[in-house]
């Protein structure tokens, strides 16, 4: 795991959150609670290519 992960995955964080709040402030929710929903697959999407590449590690570890 590197550092940069976490900090794509900050930097996501910010600006969906950024987003949000502008979006709600608009009168704009839906097009906010998509926006959030779309930060979170995007990240999730993220951290299973990671939970991937470690099971393929361990595989190659134990010669399975």
């Amino acid at each position: 795991m590197d550092v940069n992960l976490i900090f794509r995955i900050a930097a996501i964080g910010i600006l969906v959150s950024v987003l949000n709040q502008v979006l709600s402030r608009s009168g704009r929710e839906e097009q906010a609670t998509m926006t959030t929903l779309a930060g979170l697959v995007v990240v999730l999407m993220m951290v299973v290519e990671q939970i991937s590449e470690l099971f393929e590690l361990v595989k190659r570890l134990f010669g399975l």
